[in-house]
């Protein structure tokens, strides 16, 4: 079923007519688009070489290792609403439970921006959740881990890892833009809704 509500303005709690609807409606263009991100990654017509429930299972990583929040509240219910959704949540869980950090962090090449060189986890997917997630899951999850807390790290033996795991090219497309879409909604969502308890 598709959703015709927008989303940020549904996890955001705006109402029509509310001050923060007149805000985001003096950017519709991005308002529009940033709704149409999220139909086509969440609810596509064709899901391609990434499931539904993959989909909803990073997302609900992804979003829960932001902490507690509507958005990630949001997509762990669409997880468990998912056929193979409810076999995945509690590993999921488990995962974000191990995963969770703070950051970013990582190196930078020798040079002056060494200074900011930060220390963190390196988070890998414990032999417990594996046989519950899979291998192609299970890259995924430890890949989405890096490009929210140690982007500067990613190099091209981690989009082998992906390879390796069972994702197409298109599918880690697909990955990456998730991943961004989840981390700009985070902050979109969390950004208005303390608009909306200031205005309060």
């Amino acid at each position: 079923m598709m959703t015709t509500q927008d989303i940020i303005d549904t996890l955001a709690g705006i109402q029509p007519g509310s001050a923060l609807d007149a805000i985001r409606a003096r950017r519709l263009q991005a308002r529009e688009n940033a709704q149409k991100s999220y139909l086509s990654l969440f609810e596509p017509i064709d899901a391609g070489d990434v499931s539904l429930a993959e989909r909803a299972a990073v997302a609900a990583f992804v979003t829960g290792l932001h902490g507690e929040s509507p958005v990630a509240t949001f997509y762990r219910d669409k997880l468990a609403a998912n056929a193979d959704g409810a076999r995945l949540l509690e590993a999921i869980d488990a995962e974000i439970a191990r995963g969770r950090t703070s950051g970013p962090y990582g190196s930078y090449p020798a040079g002056p921006l060494s200074i900011e060189n930060t220390a963190g986890l390196i988070y890998r997917v414990s032999p417990a959740s594996k046989p519950a997630l899979g291998a192609k899951l299970a890259a995924a999850l430890e890949h989405a881990h890096l490009l929210v807390f140690r982007p500067r790290d990613a190099a091209a033996a981690d989009m082998k890892a992906l390879l390796d795991a069972g994702w197409s090219t298109t599918g880690i497309v697909t990955f990456s833009q998730l991943v961004a879409f989840l981390s700009f909604q985070v902050r979109v969502v969390s950004g208005l809704r303390t608009l909306a308890a200031a205005n309060a």
